[in-house]
């Protein structure tokens, strides 16, 4: 059955509540929340040094070090580049039988703050690197077992880690049951700000939000251009070097980025395109960003539009997501497949995102430095962790009920799954550890490059 025929088939049958949560209630039978609970291991899971090697081909090869040495600093800055490898370990674990659009790398430091076209500040998930359909449980689970990572690195006890985790379940359960009794549209376009705070009792985390608010107020292009770009003798506009993190681009590099622009530009909807074709390009450069990304090609654009007003694009390389194995994802133009995970799961997208190639590569185009902020697990207190947790853990269950129906999901979690991933949370974090003392060896025989940061 084609898609337009799935589409008429849907619309033309209306299901009450009741039976679409009993549906969920089904699956709950069938795999029961306790299958949630042990951590099992892939089959073929390779060592720590195969796993990294492998997950650098294909990188620039002078950058691989720096990567390296930024997933050594910490067992949860292991686990923020190591995507694929828990992914290899979930796929050997139980599934409850209902997929979503995943973030695919739903850790603690992937929610952050931005700011909508109309100016206000929320809270959500940020990247979509891996995005791909796939189980639900996946996302649930990284987030918990990220909340414990975070806690112990910020001196968090054992017993309040694990009462994070849980809380991240319980939000996530309890928003999806609010989210089943709203109207359809309005469960649509529910947004994370401060608001949800109070909903979800994260009172304490009101400060922490105000604060990351205010510095992201102030994240923008216009600060980016003033802290990073000079005008030359000729009157433009370049960005001013910055080894190893940002290096000017060959003339080849320069013109490439440049001449894939027209085809961003495509990508965009009609309103937006007539927005963009405002702006004349002054400069580009190449940015070393992230853990995991580090080594990909990430270009930024410098733009300028009404008199001195700057725009800075980020031209992020785009690679096959690392859950796509395990989920048997293909897809034609990984920055499509990003851009379409993105604006499925976001309630509210960067309006200039987009994707295009560059010298046959895939990327994704977004504005950088979009009034982006950040509140860092890994520096709260107990009680501030425990209601990040809980903020956390409801956005995230907003963001799978916009291609999942909560009612469904809502059926599904009803009971002890909060104990259940908060356990496997805990051992999955062990397990990490373990791997990162791997690296972390690995290094200091020699075996694996580190290079320190500048």
């Amino acid at each position: 059955m084609g898609k337009r025929e799935q589409a008429a088939r849907q619309l033309g049958r209306w299901v009450e509540p009741d039976e679409v949560e009993a549906e969920g209630r089904a699956l709950r039978d069938a795999v029961g929340h306790d299958a949630h609970r042990k951590v099992l291991l892939a089959a073929d899971r390779p060592s720590i040094v195969e796993f990294v090697e492998r997950s650098n081909v294909g990188r620039i090869p002078e950058l691989v070090p720096l990567r390296v040495a930024r997933m050594v600093v910490s067992p949860f800055a292991f686990f923020r580049g190591s995507a694929g490898l828990m992914a290899a370990d979930l796929a050997a674990g139980a599934r409850s039988g209902v997929d979503a659009q995943l973030c695919g790398d739903a850790h603690a430091a992937n929610f952050g703050l931005y700011g909508t076209p109309e100016g206000k500040i929320v809270m959500d998930i940020n990247d979509f690197d891996e995005t791909v359909p796939g189980p639900w449980e996946w996302d649930l689970k990284r987030l918990a077992t990220s909340i414990v990572l975070a806690g112990r690195e910020g001196g968090v006890g054992e017993k309040a880690c694990r009462v994070a985790a849980e809380d991240v379940v319980a939000s996530y359960r309890r928003t999806l049951d609010h989210l089943a009794e709203l109207p359809f549209l309005e469960s649509w376009s529910a947004l994370g700000d401060e608001a949800v705070l109070s909903k979800v009792a994260a009172d304490a985390l009101v400060d922490d939000f105000a604060k990351a608010a205010k510095k992201a107020r102030k994240n923008t292009s216009a600060k980016v251009a003033g802290r990073w770009t000079a005008r030359g003798d000729d009157q433009r506009w370049r960005f001013i070097p910055d080894p190893p993190v940002l290096t000017a681009v060959t003339e080849g590099t320069w013109h490439a980025v440049v001449d894939a622009l027209p085809d961003y530009v495509d990508t965009l909807r009609e309103s937006r395109r007539n927005l963009i074709m405002r702006y004349g390009v002054s400069d580009v450069a190449f940015r070393v960003v992230g853990t995991g990304s580090v080594g990909l090609r990430n270009y930024l654009v410098l733009m300028h539009g009404n008199g001195d007003e700057a725009l800075v694009l980020q031209v992020k390389e785009a690679r096959p997501s690392a859950l796509a194995p395990y989920v048997g994802h293909t897809a034609r133009h990984e920055g499509k497949r990003i851009v379409h995970g993105t604006r499925l799961v976001q309630a509210e997208t960067d309006i200039l995102l987009g994707w295009t190639t560059v010298a046959g590569r895939h990327f994704i185009v977004r504005q950088f430095r979009n009034r982006k902020g950040e509140i860092d697990a890994t520096t709260l207190e107990a009680d501030h962790l425990d209601d990040y947790g809980r903020f956390a853990g409801a956005l995230l269950a907003r963001a799978h009920s916009r291609s999942v129906d909560p009612r469904l999901l809502a059926g599904y979690c009803g009971g002890g799954l909060d104990e259940a991933i908060a356990c496997y949370a805990v051992d999955y974090a062990d397990r990490t550890e373990a791997d990162h003392a791997e690296l972390v060896a690995a290094v200091r025989a020699g075996r694996l490059d580190a290079a320190a940061e500048a």
